[in-house]
């Protein structure tokens, strides 16, 4: 044993992980900055595509007691350019579920903060019918830096498919995201769910949740989103429709299971 240890020490190590470890993090390369781009964005001129993965929490798959959720945003290479964690309350979560207020942090592979998303607490909030009000209608305010407002996420009154406004910082609606007719996730439903970005009635993108696999599905809340918009379209508009990645997460697709 100790001769093929000293073997293996003797092999130059290639930066590869070990059968059976987690592969390393492919981080995508830091772009340089642009005038009149907030900084931490300019990753978002390069993109057309992002994707959050959720991290799955070992202390909430065995407990069911909810915790603070964690996302990976990469690109559609695969490569990581973002990170994003909530804060929140623990006697929130575990009383409101995903009714909860938080504010969603998102940082860049420096750790870095380059945006803030928050969410407020509202008692009565999330009824489709009577979202017109703003203290039924839930909403994701979007900064960049922080303190900077980009803009808005507020869910808006409809009859039964979900749906969405996203303002800019001078509450101008620039987008309009509708959801699917029926959002019914689950184990058994191997469905994508997609949220279309319509600008004048003309989908441009859209925010889908992709299906994660039964197993993944059957005992976590861990979700997978894909989040496509034009390349060409305002890094500040790009910023604003990841906020609406967490809102739609948060209101569909989390569940109270404590």
């Amino acid at each position: 044993l100790s001769k093929v240890l000293e073997l293996r020490m003797q092999q130059p190590f290639s930066g590869q992980a070990l059968p059976g470890q987690p592969q390393p993090a492919v981080w995508m390369q830091a772009p340089q900055s642009i005038p009149g781009c907030p900084p931490g964005l300019e990753y978002l001129t390069q993109l057309d595509q992002l994707l959050v993965h959720q991290k799955v929490e070992l202390f909430e798959v065995l407990t069911n007691i909810e915790t603070q959720n964690r996302f990976v945003v990469k690109n559609a290479l695969g490569q990581q350019c973002y990170y994003a964690y909530e804060e929140s309350d623990f006697c929130m979560r575990v009383c409101c579920g995903p009714h909860r207020g938080f504010m969603m942090h998102i940082v860049d592979n420096a750790g870095n903060e380059v945006i803030r998303m928050n969410r407020e607490f509202k008692c009565c909030a999330g009824c489709c019918w009577c979202a017109n009000s703003d203290c039924c209608s839930y909403s994701i305010n979007v900064e960049s830096p922080v303190g900077t407002p980009l803009g808005t996420i507020r869910q808006s009154q409809s009859c039964w498919v979900p749906m969405y406004e996203i303002l800019d910082a001078n509450e101008q609606k620039v987008f309009d995201i509708e959801g699917p007719c029926c959002v019914c996730p689950g184990p058994c439903c191997t469905c994508d769910f997609p949220f279309e970005i319509k600008s004048n009635s003309v989908s441009i993108g859209s925010v889908t949740k992709q299906y994660s696999g039964f197993a993944k599905e059957m005992v976590t809340n861990a979700t997978n989103f894909s989040v496509t918009f034009p390349k060409d379209l305002d890094v500040k508009m790009k910023a604003v429709l990841l906020g609406a990645t967490f809102l739609i997460d948060m209101m569909f697709f989390e569940q109270n299971q404590n």
